[in-house]
C-alpha cells in the first residue's frame, strides 16, 4: 500500500537514529524538480527555540522516511556542513517550487504549487504537486511530475498534455502519471 506525504508534513519531523536518539528536525525538503527525486533535507535543532543547523542530511543517508520521523543509522549520517543543500538549492531549477506558477508549454495556466507530494512506499520519490486554483477553475488539483520543460522559483513549464492528467487527491497521482507517460510516449 502506498503512503503519500506532503513536503510540509515532513517539515518539523524529528530526525531519529536507530538507537532512538532525536538528533535534529527537518527544516526543508530539497529535491530535484526535473527528476522528481529528493536530494537532501536541511535541518534545524531540536526544541521550539532551536535555530537552523549548519548541517544537512543527504537522501542517500536516510534509512527510512516514515509518517512520524526521518530515520538514520546514527549521527554520523549528518553532513558536517550544509554545503550539499546549498549547492542543490542554488543549481538551475533549484530552490523552492512552492508558490511557483504552473504553465503548460502552450500557455495555459494550471495554478500555483501549494505543496509537493511524496510517495513513501519503496524508495520515496516526488510523484506530484498539489496545485491551487488557476484563474479559470475553483479547485485544487494534483499534477504528476513527468518531464517538466523548465523549473524556476517563479514558474514551472510542463508538457501541454499534463492538463489532461490531473488527480483529485494524492492517491490518484500514480494513474494520472501513467496516463501522462503513455501520452508523452505516443507524441514522441
Amino acid at each position: 500500500m502506498s503512503t503519500y506525504l506532503r513536503a510540509r508534513e515532513i517539515s518539523q519531523e524529528p530526525v531519529v537514529t536507530l538507537a532512538g536518539e532525536d538528533v535534529a528536525r527537518v527544516k526543508d525538503v530539497v529535491f530535484d524538480p526535473m527528476r522528481g527525486s529528493i536530494t537532501c533535507f536541511t535541518l534545524s535543532g531540536r526544541g521550539l527555540l532551536a535555530g537552523p543547523l549548519k548541517r544537512a542530511l543527504l537522501w542517500k543517508k536516510v534509512h527510512a522516511l516514515g509518517p512520524d520521523a526521518v530515520m538514520i543509522r546514527d549521527e554520523s549520517s549528518l553532513e558536517e556542513d550544509d554545503e550539499a543543500a546549498r549547492e542543490r538549492i542554488e543549481a538551475p531549477g533549484g530552490g523552492s517550487v512552492i508558490g511557483a506558477r504552473v504553465m503548460t508549454e502552450e500557455g495555459t495556466a494550471l495554478g500555483t504549487v501549494n505543496d509537493v507530494i511524496i510517495e513513501t512506499s519503496g524508495t520515496p520519490k516526488v510523484i506530484g504537486y498539489e496545485v491551487g486554483p488557476a484563474t479559470r477553475t475553483d479547485r485544487t488539483v494534483f499534477l504528476p511530475v513527468i518531464k517538466p520543460k523548465s523549473v524556476s522559483g517563479e514558474m514551472m513549464v510542463v508538457p501541454a498534455a499534463t492538463a489532461d492528467f490531473t488527480a483529485g487527491d494524492p492517491a490518484g497521482l500514480p494513474a494520472a502519471a501513467e496516463g501522462l507517460r503513455r501520452r508523452l510516449e505516443q507524441e514522441a
